[in-house]
């Protein structure tokens, strides 16, 4: 192994160091050199427009529908039809999603919910999204839809 040696220099006053342009400066002048591309971080920073107001009979069934678009990993059927959703309900905008899972120790227990609320907020009309992860009353094969179980081959 080498050894290694530092050599300390005691100065008294250290060289002046040039002050850097303001930040506006830098970037008018490189706007002025080339055009700028596009920023696509624009659109997360700008805010965001007012949804449309929609009857909320017809939110209730557009937020069941996005519902009905996420399926259990394990089980070839929707959430919704698979009788995991207890409750929809929307005011003013804010939708609070009411559900269950097979079991407490599933293994999308930390996703799921999550992705419930990306699906719901996604929704033309919904500005916010709460989802209530219940277990009582516990699933059970018994809140399936007659589709669902048909799917299933338990018909």
């Amino acid at each position: 192994m080498t050894e290694r040696r530092f050599a300390v220099e005691e100065v008294t006053e250290a060289a002046p160091v040039p002050k850097a342009p303001p930040l506006r400066a830098v970037a008018e002048a490189e706007a002025a050199a080339a055009p700028r591309q596009p920023d696509y971080l624009d659109g997360f920073l700008n805010p965001q427009p007012e949804p449309a107001e929609a009857p909320v009979g017809g939110i209730v069934e557009d937020v069941v529908a996005a519902l009905r678009q996420i399926h259990d990993p394990e089980i070839p059927v929707n959430i919704y039809d698979l009788g995991l959703i207890y409750g929809v309900e929307v005011d003013n905008g804010h939708a609070v999603v009411t559900m269950t899972l097979t079991t407490p120790s599933c293994p999308v227990a930390e996703s799921m919910p999550g992705e419930v609320e990306i699906r719901v907020c996604a929704v033309p009309g919904i500005q916010s999204c709460d989802v209530n992860l219940v277990w009582d009353p516990a699933w059970d094969p018994g809140k399936m839809t007659d589709e669902a179980k048909l799917e299933m081959g338990m018909l």
